[in-house]
Formats: C-alpha cells, sequence, structure tokens
C-alpha cells in the first residue's frame, strides 16, 4: 500500500532531525533544500557543522531539539540509542511526532511506539531504502507504518525524503519490511564477495569479476518475473510447480558450490547455509518440486 492519498499542503513546518550520521545529514539538506526550517542535534556537535553552514539550527541539547519542532526525525544506529538520547527530555514529548528511521527489530518498533504513547508522542516507524546520497532523489522510497492519522499529517514534510510507502498500522510492518529488503541485500552482497573470491584463486581480478557477477545479479528479478505472471502467487497458492528448475536440480548445483569452494580453501558458511535448504526440502520428499519448496524449512526451522 503506497501513502494515504489527499496529503496535506501549506507550509514549510519546521523539522527537527536527532542523529547526524551520513543519514541524517543528506536527511537534513534535502529537507532545507525543500524549504524546511530544520533544528538538529548530535551527540558529536562537530558533525553538525556542514548542515548550519548550509542552514540548519544546532539545538544546545536533545530537549531543545525537540521542543524546536512538532515532528522530530530519529537517524540512529538503533532504538537503544533513541532511549539513551531522549530519556531526560520526556516531557517535552507530549503532542509531538516521533519518526523513528533507524534499523532494529519489528518488537522493539512496537515497544518504541508503546513508549511515545505512554509520554504523549505519536509513533511512526520508517525504513529509507536507498544510501545517503540517494535521499531525496526519484530513486529514494521510504516504507513507514504506524496510524494512519499520523502518517496523513505528516506526509507532506516527510516526502521530499522519498516517495512514501505507507504499510499499515502495526508500528513493526515497517521495520519488517526493511529487514526483509536488507536481508535479500546483504546476503546478495556476501553471495558476490563469495563469487569474487572464488574466481580470484584463479587469478582473475575483481575488477574483471565483478562487472560479470553484478550483470548476473541484475538479472535475477528478470529471471523471476519471466517466471511467474505475478511473482509470489504461487506461493500464496501453496504451489510449487517443478518444470523448471527443481529443488534436486539446484540442490546439486549447491553441492558444487560447497566443493568448489572448500577445494579453494574459502570460509564455507554462506554456501553451506545455502546447501542446508536444498537438503532440509529434499529430505522431506520435495525434489522434484520447484526450487521455491525451500521456503517450507526456512518457516518451520528443525
Amino acid at each position: 500500500m503506497n501513502a494515504p492519498e489527499n496529503p496535506p499542503t501549506g507550509r514549510h513546518d519546521t523539522v527537527t532531525v536527532i542523529g547526524l550520521g551520513p543519514m541524517g545529514q543528506a536527511m537534513t539538506r534535502t529537507l532545507l533544500t525543500a524549504g524546511h526550517p530544520v533544528t538538529v542535534w548530535n551527540r558529536t556537535a562537530g558533525r553538525a557543522d556542514g548542515v548550519v553552514t548550509d542552514g540548519a539550527t544546532l539545538a544546545a541539547t536533545p530537549g531543545e531539539a525537540v521542543e524546536a519542532s512538532d515532528l522530530v526525525i530519529l537517524s540512529l544506529t538503533d532504538y537503544r540509542a533513541m532511549y539513551d538520547i531522549l530519556d531526560g527530555s520526556t516531557a517535552s514529548l507530549a503532542g509531538r511526532t516521533l519518526v523513528n528511521l533507524s534499523s532494529d527489530t519489528p518488537d522493539r518498533s512496537r515497544e518504541a511506539s508503546a513508549w511515545a504513547a505512554e509520554h504523549g508522542a505519536t509513533f511512526l516507524t520508517g525504513g529509507v531504502m536507498v544510501p545517503a546520497p540517494m535521499v531525496g532523489t526519484e530513486a529514494a522510497h521510504v516504507y513507514y507504518s504506524g496510524p494512519e492519522k499520523t502518517m496523513r499529517s505528516g506526509l507532506a514534510t516527510l516526502s521530499p525524503l522519498g516517495t512514501p510507502k505507507y504499510l499499515g498500522e502495526d508500528p513493526g510492518l515497517a521495520q519488517m519490511m526493511y529487514q526483509a529488503q536488507l536481508t535479500v541485500f546483504l546476503t546478495t552482497l556476501s553471495g558476490l564477495m563469495q563469487a569474487t573470491a572464488m574466481l580470484g584463486s584463479a587469478g582473475m581480478k575483481a575488477g574483471e569479476a565483478l562487472p560479470e557477477l553484478l550483470a548476473s545479479a541484475d538479472s535475477i528479478g528478470d529471471i523471476l518475473r519471466a517466471g511467474e505472471e505475478n511473482p509470489g502467487a504461487l506461493l500464496d497458492a501453496g504451489e510449487h510447480p517443478g518444470d523448471l528448475s527443481t529443488v534436486t536440480m539446484m540442490g546439486a548445483t549447491s553441492d558444487h558450490i560447497v566443493e568448489t569452494g572448500a577445494s579453494l580453501g574459502l570460509d564455507l558458511a554462506l554456501p553451506l547455509a545455502v546447501r542446508a535448504h536444498y537438503r532440509r526440502a529434499i529430505e522431506d520428499g520435495h525434489g522434484g518440486d520447484n526450487w521455491t519448496r525451500i521456503i517450507d524449512g526456512i518457516r518451520a526451522p528443525r
């Protein structure tokens, strides 16, 4: 589900950004460019120098930063950092909206929403799905979840950061999507390095290997879309037709990857984990099914 329709328009409201790592700095500059007065705070005050030069206002304390705006964006290492920073300023939270764009678990997002409510604040969970240099570009999108009314009221202010994609009322949903997306991302990065190391053992430089490997990674989406008109529909129906890539075939490939890595003396943690998915499905009698059958073992590990 995308963001609620008919976002409010009007004045450029003041925004507070707490946390000025690369992402916080990028969001601050994007909001300034969009015409929003921005107040900032960071534990290491020197990190604010650049955005202050660009027009942001540096608050002396977290409480001062919170009190400067009705909408407070948090860009921190994790949710624990939010408590560490704001525990001394909870009296200032009433009536404000906290938008936490930090990474953590869905359960911690739900706990944070309840904590904010105890102090009279509303809470949106968010996940920015681009690196800092891409914030504010057409390629940027941000997942949100939490109260729809709060999402609607903050939409005009948050939209410059990236296309808002609203997932629903559960504050854990955006974090769940964020972690799911990072699962794909980080696993792909590890796979690329595993493959680069494999080719490097044969004398191929990374500058030669990575362009070929990236082309392969880029093609995966097209391959999956070509195999199913509506990707995921057969999974939802519990159907795994084995007319193309069966569990047995893919499992044999995973064996070869493990054997190759072992012969080269590479770390086998990633290929062994992948092979385990196929072996489990074969042991459960699904060798003739499509490779998607491995999801059963992921959903119900032994």
